[in-house]
């Protein structure tokens, strides 16, 4: 039976790694996973910060696990230490990111156009978004696989974001997430792990947003959006309601709380910023 509410989805005994978990978006979300009664492991390259994090929830299930996701040695190991504290790994939130500050403040930048940024930042960019997404996810699968059911969520950004000028190579990095998320979902085919994209619908009110940029989307009149909006497809995505959903696009903003969680996610669904190869021909 479809569930009737969100607040039915229960995650007992299923183990989440959330990336970029010491705040914004990924604390959000890992602190939304825990409520649902999952174990979850909170990473990220700002140790102190995560551990704060993780405390905070004040359960047993949270774990603090500092990693820097660009080195596949950190990423095994938070691997292994959520097996052997939790027993299994199915769910991986790849949310840690550098955005477009890391752009803005770097030494060697000019401007943000692409051939006036700093080489070794966005390098850095480059490295995180989308190799750390991949390592992690490397290091993560082959349990799931094993199992036979798990949940692999990348968060991206909207098709404006990915393509407007003077905002690479975060914009490029998000398009090159897009493009995981399509192929792995058909690496993985058969398997019982899907993999989705998420996206809040604009730019959400975290301290991942440059002080420039809050001022270019107050003039326009437009408002923040809540993290809380990734929530509920969140909770969806990794319920068993969604099995067999993947390669799909969500967007945490189109989430209509009023319907049930299975027309509130048709809803929510996007086409795919990219088309996968059986819809192209």
């Amino acid at each position: 039976m479809p569930f009737a509410s969100i607040d039915d989805i229960d995650l007992s005994g299923r183990t989440a790694i959330v990336t970029g978990a010491a705040r914004g978006l990924g604390k959000t979300m890992a602190q939304a996973l825990l409520k649902a009664g999952a174990n979850v492991v909170f990473t990220d390259i700002d140790g102190e910060t995560v551990v704060e994090a993780a405390s905070a929830a004040g359960v047993d299930r949270a774990l603090a696990a500092p990693c820097d996701i660009t080195d596949l040695g950190q990423c095994r190991n938070v691997v292994d230490q959520t097996i052997a504290l939790f027993g299994g790994v199915e769910i991986l939130i790849n949310n840690a990111a550098l955005g477009p500050t890391h752009i803005e403040t770097a030494p060697n930048t000019r401007s943000m156009k692409f051939y006036e940024a700093d080489p070794e930042a966005w390098t850095r960019v480059i490295d995180t978004n989308v190799n750390g997404t991949y390592l992690m996810s490397h290091a993560a699968t082959p349990h799931m696989v094993a199992a036979g059911w798990g949940r692999i969520i990348n968060i991206t950004t909207s098709l404006g974001t990915m393509q407007r000028g003077g905002n690479s190579p975060y914009g490029v990095t998000k398009t090159a997430i897009e493009a995981e998320t399509l192929i792995w979902a058909q690496d993985l085919a058969g398997t019982g792990v899907s993999v989705n994209s998420l996206i809040p619908g604009g730019a959400a009110d975290t301290d991942f947003v440059s002080a420039p940029t809050r001022a270019e989307i107050a003039k326009t009149g437009r408002k923040l959006i809540a993290p809380e909006v990734m929530v509920n497809p969140l909770l969806w995505l990794c319920s068993n309601e969604a099995d067999g959903v993947t390669a799909k696009r969500y967007v945490g903003r189109r989430w209509d709380a009023s319907l049930e969680p299975s027309a509130a996610a048709a809803g929510a669904l996007e086409e795919p910023v990219l088309r996968d190869p059986a819809s192209a021909r």
